[in-house]
This record gives C-alpha cells, sequence and structure tokens, in this order.
C-alpha cells in the first residue's frame, strides 16, 4: 500500500505539470492566434472563428518587394552583426576565461550591459554617441547597434565552453612543437566550434527580429520588425501582416533550437573536467 506522503507527491508532481503547461499556454497562445490567422480566407478578417483555410496570403506577401527588401536588409544586418559579434566576442571570452587581473570583474560586467540594459536606453546612447560623432543613422550605425548585444551572446557561450575545456590540452599541443596558430587550428577551435556556431545562430535570431535599438539607429533604413510595425497602421493588410509575422517567428526560432541542441551536451567537450 502507498504511503500517504506517495500519493501527496503524486499529487503535488500533476499540480506542477499542470501549471506548467498553463504558463505554456498562456505564453503561447497569440503566437497561435497569429499561425491560425495567417491561414484564414480573405472574407473572413478577424472574426473567430477562422471561416476558411488559404495559401493565397503567403503568394500575396512574397511577391510584395517592400516585404522582399525588408527581409533581405533584415538578413544582411544580422549577418554582419553576428560576424562582428564572432570575432569580437570570441577575443573577449579568450582574453578572460583565465587570468586573473585588476579591472576583469568590471570588464565583464561591462560586456554583458548593452543586454542587461533595457533596449531604449541602448538606443538613447548609441544615437547620442553616433551623433557627437556626426555619423548619421543607418545601414552601418544598425549593425553596430546590433553588434553590441550581440557580443554578449557569443561571448557567454565562448567563455563557458573556454572553462569546460581542460587547458592541459593547450599546454600538450604546445609541448609537442606547436605554434600558437596551429595549436588554435587544431586544438582550441575544434572544442569551440558548437559553442561558436551557437552563439552565432542565438545572435543571429536576436538581431533579425530586434526593433528597439533599430528605432533608434535605422534613419531612413526600413528593416523587417520596422516594417511590421508600420503595418499595425494598416488594417486592410492584416493577412500579410499575419503571413511574415509567422516566418519571423519560424526564421527566429529555428536558430534557437538549433543552438539549444548544439551546446545541451557541452559537459561532453574533450578533455572537461580532467
Amino acid at each position: 500500500m502507498r504511503s500517504k506522503v506517495e500519493k501527496h507527491g503524486d499529487q503535488a508532481s500533476w499540480g506542477l505539470k499542470l501549471a506548467a503547461w498553463g504558463g505554456l499556454v498562456f505564453l503561447h497562445f497569440p503566437i497561435l492566434i497569429i499561425f491560425m490567422y495567417a491561414f484564414n480566407t480573405e472574407s473572413a478578417g478577424f472574426s473567430f472563428p477562422p471561416q476558411g483555410f488559404t495559401l493565397n496570403w503567403f503568394s500575396v506577401a512574397l511577391a510584395r518587394p517592400d516585404v522582399l527588401e525588408a527581409i533581405k536588409l533584415s538578413a544582411q544586418i544580422a549577418a554582419l552583426a553576428t560576424l562582428v559579434a564572432m570575432i569580437l566576442g570570441t577575443l573577449a571570452a579568450a582574453a578572460l576565461y583565465r587570468r586573473d587581473f585588476f579591472g576583469k570583474e568590471s570588464i565583464s560586467m561591462l560586456l554583458i550591459l548593452p543586454i542587461a540594459l533595457p533596449g531604449i536606453i541602448t538606443g538613447l546612447a548609441l544615437l547620442a554617441a553616433f551623433k557627437s560623432f556626426g555619423i548619421e543613422p543607418g545601414f552601418l550605425t544598425i549593425v553596430i547597434g546590433h553588434a553590441t548585444f550581440c557580443v554578449v551572446i557569443v561571448y557567454n557561450n565562448v567563455i563557458a565552453r573556454f572553462r569546460r575545456t581542460s587547458h592541459s590540452l593547450i599546454e600538450a599541443s604546445m609541448d609537442l612543437g606547436a605554434d600558437g596558430w596551429q595549436t588554435f587550428r587544431y586544438i582550441v577551435l575544434p572544442n569551440l566550434g558548437s559553442a561558436l556556431l551557437a552563439g552565432g545562430m542565438l545572435a543571429f535570431a536576436l538581431s533579425f527580429d530586434e526593433i528597439i535599438v533599430t528605432t533608434f539607429t535605422a534613419g531612413h533604413e526600413r528593416t523587417l520588425p520596422l516594417w511590421l510595425l508600420n503595418q499595425l497602421s494598416r488594417p486592410r493588410d492584416v493577412p500579410v501582416t499575419n503571413v511574415v509575422a509567422m516566418l519571423v517567428m519560424l526564421v527566429t526560432m529555428l536558430p534557437i533550437l538549433g543552438a539549444y541542441y548544439l551546446t545541451k551536451g557541452g559537459e561532453g567537450v574533450a578533455g572537461s573536467g580532467k
């Protein structure tokens, strides 16, 4: 016969599961609504329940030049910001992960600060800095603005991998006659590969749908999130807006899932814990 404690534990477990599923439904219900209305028929509008199923809005959205230009611009900015973040984030992690020196904690805090601060503060600060140097907002300023917080994503992934990688591997490589470049290419980089890829994918996803910092640094450029924001004042374009919003969610969700699967086995890195 099962004890009262075990029965109470089972009830608590079911309660926690229901609370977790309830939280997930609460968080994702608006997203499901967007997905549902992206396939709604033309005459149905926002009537509930949807009156039909159609793929027509996908062809309409992908045939519009303004949508394609916004997607292209967002992809270019995200790619460049990710490249800058991967270089700077990796160098920063390599400089900070092992050595202790005066001001190390302050530097670490400054690296994390752009993503810890509210986006409106970061955007205002970047705009003020660009104006003080006489730089007009545009493509370059958006890339710089996105790179400031994407660096943090790459830095966190890489430094975590550095800490799980045994330094004796590097010492053994140097003892066997490898120079610094060979050690980096054959020892360090393979161990950092999945962390770099995961950090880059997360940074790309974060940059692709960023809107707050972009609003302050875009000037006359219109990225895909800014295009979506502008569409809120055009109720006749709601079906197209739903389709584009769904595509943005898919584009940002897939890299996040990929990064999760790349890093969840990080404890198996060669030399970790040895």
